[in-house]
């Protein structure tokens, strides 16, 4: 196996859960075979809701000799009066500089991968903030356009992928094209290969309406736009099947006949990921030259400093953030 860098772990907003579960990740780094990472933020954020042993890094290749023994932390600055669950904006800024200080030591190839904590986005569009998300931030960063990159959220029985993600139910219909399916296809079949080592993937695709339209009783989606694109992605050698009935192709039987199920829709993608690994999903954004992961939860300002936050998807994000850079960075070798 080749050697990795660190992983860089972006703190998230620091009134949230993630210097929690980021601190709970670490202190289970032993019984769940972890990676050296190390944490992105204002330390300060980790001592509020945890009293475990930290140790400030000037460089992520500090993060190996300090890992065994306490987690590791790069510093940015002051993130002002941090209140568990109580956001601002000098918090909102603390995190987008962690982030954008993650994402390039990564880029630099400092870091073999980003995993990013959950970030309020509703503080940072109040300190100019104009991306939709981290995932557009992090793309634009790394020289990918927005639309080329595809949202994944894996859990240990169940990938999904939604065409659309944060649109009106209303306008879906009009924004799922072939073209659209063919291409989100297309970067989740080699992310299949390239950082899951699937080998020959399969992709399920699920219909729009009710029963997968009846046949264009209840619906002309699934004729008229999602076959077209699956006898498209056929004749390029990719294993598409569908469209499959959404309400039965998430049972036991069902997911074993697939790697990555194509959705249409946020909801239709991840309802049954939530209700299967609320605790352990992981949001991958394919099409990347990075490995950038997160774990599928937001703030939880709810809950932030109560010692309640459960660590699990951070944990999943971490392993699978690892596994994504160590077969990227071996393929590199092998070639």
């Amino acid at each position: 196996m080749t050697a990795l860098p660190p992983l860089a772990v972006a703190m998230g907003d620091p009134a949230g859960v993630g210097p929690e579960i980021i601190a709970k990740a670490w202190a289970r780094r032993r019984e769940e075979r972890l990676l050296p990472f190390f944490a992105v933020g204002d330390v300060r954020a980790i001592a509020r809701v945890w009293d475990g042993p930290v140790v400030h890094i000037d460089s992520p290749s500090g993060a190996f000799a300090a890992f065994d023994d306490a987690l590791p932390v790069l510093a940015v600055e002051n993130a002002g009066e941090i209140v568990p669950g109580r956001p601002d904006l000098e918090g909102a800024r603390c995190a987008l500089h962690s982030l954008e200080l993650a994402t390039g030591l990564t880029r630099s190839g400092a870091a073999s991968a980003l995993v990013t904590g959950p970030v309020s986005k509703a503080q940072l569009y109040q300190i100019g903030f104009t991306h939709p998300g981290q995932t557009e931030f992090v793309a634009e960063r790394v020289g990918v356009a927005a639309n080329a990159t595809v949202m994944m959220l894996a859990g240990p029985t169940l990938r999904v992928v939604p065409a659309t993600t944060h649109v009106a139910l209303s306008r879906v219909p009009g924004l799922i094209t072939t073209g659209l399916l063919v291409a989100k296809a297309l970067v989740t079949a080699r992310a299949l290969v390239r950082d899951f080592g699937i080998a020959s993937p399969r992709l399920a695709f699920a219909g729009l309406n009710p029963h997968a339209g009846e046949q264009g009783a209840i619906g002309r989606e699934e004729i008229d736009v999602i076959i077209p694109a699956i006898e498209t992605l056929i004749a390029q050698g990719i294993d598409a099947t569908g469209p499959m009935a959404a309400d039965t192709m998430f049972h036991g039987r069902a997911r074993a006949t697939y790697d990555a199920a194509i959705c249409c829709y946020h909801d239709q993608a991840l309802v049954p990921l939530k209700t299967l690994h609320f605790d352990e999903g992981v949001n991958i954004t394919l099409g990347l030259p990075i490995v950038r992961t997160s774990p599928d939860h937001g703030t939880a300002f709810g809950i932030a400093g109560q010692d309640r936050a459960e660590p699990g998807a951070m944990i999943a994000a971490l392993r699978l953030a690892a596994e994504a850079a160590q077969r990227r960075a071996d393929a590199l070798v092998a070639a």
